[in-house]
């Protein structure tokens, strides 16, 4: 006969256990602090020597096995909101609801399996989901069950170490800098803003100005008109839109980036349209923001991906990329033209200048072929002899 107090793994805030065996029979309760435990422990040894502590009323009243949807729910309401940003947790509600529930949220937390993980993370890929959602969405799997780790629920947690499955990312969310770079060419660009201006008109300016500036689409839709000067045509990012939700810019940091003649001019005849648009909203004048809905709200990023952006690329006969490739253009044209890197770099709000050499390397002038072959007209119509003599 005999009840214990431990620790089933042992470290500051690790839970503490009582573990009670008599007569052959075995049982354990997680009880949290080391002085409840022994409370509890306590309390049990005396019901023991009284012959009241019955095992198979003990085994009747144990929990049932947790589902994951149960531990997911716990952690969305509870251990999110204290590690996350506000717009992190929603975009983790979305994830949750519509993915990772439907495939996880009824099975048993023993029953998920790092094979069973790893076959759902590459079906979201091979399904055209970008590798920094599949990561995001393995990262809310990760947290939950690493809870479920921490309650002694599970012994480990099978989401870690799943191999090569998604292509590494930043840690940026939708469109890192290190997923794969797919600009448009000069050309390609031209060839997309003509048809845009032609059969996209109202969404000209915005789409304009991703190519002009390299802003990320929610640091172009959280703009506020007072962002923008026009006399010295330059616009202050200090917000982004994200899940309809304001926050810091990515970096952490406000900056400020210089407009073309063309892009100032275009937002300049834009902002007229927008005067007519808040005088028949009732504003009396501009929208707040640059960017807005029909009704003077924010605009939704994939409604208006599907419904706008994607049309456009279809309607100029172009392949399909990201929005986030607007960027990229902006900054390999400028990168392979020669412009000074520290630029832009500081245009983009990288947080180093190493950051935009390691993205976008390739697109740096002499990282071509063409400009190495072309040294062998120097010594046109010569024999180079090797080992004569």
């Amino acid at each position: 006969m005999g009840v214990t107090v431990r620790q089933k793994v042992k470290g500051k805030g690790q839970a503490w256990w009582v573990f009670v065996v008599h007569n052959g029979n075995r049982t354990s309760r997680r009880v949290g602090t080391k002085d409840a435990a022994v409370e509890v422990a306590t309390k049990i040894q005396a019901r023991l020597q009284l012959g009241q502590f019955n095992f198979e009323e003990e085994k009747k009243e144990e929990k049932p096995e947790p589902t994951f949807k149960e531990y997911a729910d716990s952690w969305i309401k509870i251990n999110a909101p204290a590690q996350c940003k506000e717009a992190t947790v929603t975009s983790y509600d979305d994830l949750l609801r519509i993915h990772v529930l439907p495939e996880f949220g009824a099975l048993k937390l023993k029953e998920i399996t790092r094979g069973r993980i790893k076959d759902f993370i590459a079906f979201k890929i091979n399904d055209g989901y970008s590798a920094s959602s599949a990561t995001h969405m393995r990262n809310l799997i990760s947290n939950v069950l690493n809870k479920a780790v921490y309650d002694e629920v599970i012994h480990a947690n099978p989401s870690l170490r799943l191999g090569k499955i998604v292509q590494k990312t930043n840690g940026e969310g939708e469109g890192n800098e290190n997923d794969k770079v797919d600009p448009l060419t000069r050309e390609e660009t031209t060839t997309l803003l003509g048809t845009t201006l032609t059969h996209f008109r109202k969404d000209y300016a915005l789409i304009l100005l991703l190519f002009r500036t390299g802003l990320r689409i929610g640091e172009a839709l959280a703009l506020k008109w007072g962002d923008i000067d026009f006399n010295g045509r330059f616009i202050h990012v200090q917000r982004g839109l994200s899940r309809m939700k304001i926050q810091t810019p990515k970096s952490g940091k406000t900056r400020r980036i210089d407009m073309s003649p063309q892009l100032a001019e275009t937002l300049t005849a834009y902002r007229t349209e927008c005067k007519k648009k808040g005088l028949a909203l009732g504003l009396g004048d501009l929208p707040e923001y640059v960017f807005t809905n029909e009704k003077g709200g924010f605009i939704d990023l994939s409604n208006w991906r599907r419904r706008i952006f994607n049309k456009v690329l279809e309607k100029a006969k172009l392949r399909k990329i990201r929005i986030h490739d607007a960027r990229h253009t902006y900054a390999t044209l400028r990168i392979s033209k020669g412009d000074n890197i520290a630029d832009v770099s500081k245009q983009l709000g990288h947080y180093s200048v190493r950051l935009t050499m390691d993205v976008y390397y390739h697109w740096l002038p002499g990282n071509k072929k063409s400009e190495v072959d072309a040294l062998d007209d120097i010594i046109e119509g010569q024999k180079v002899a090797v080992n004569e003599g």
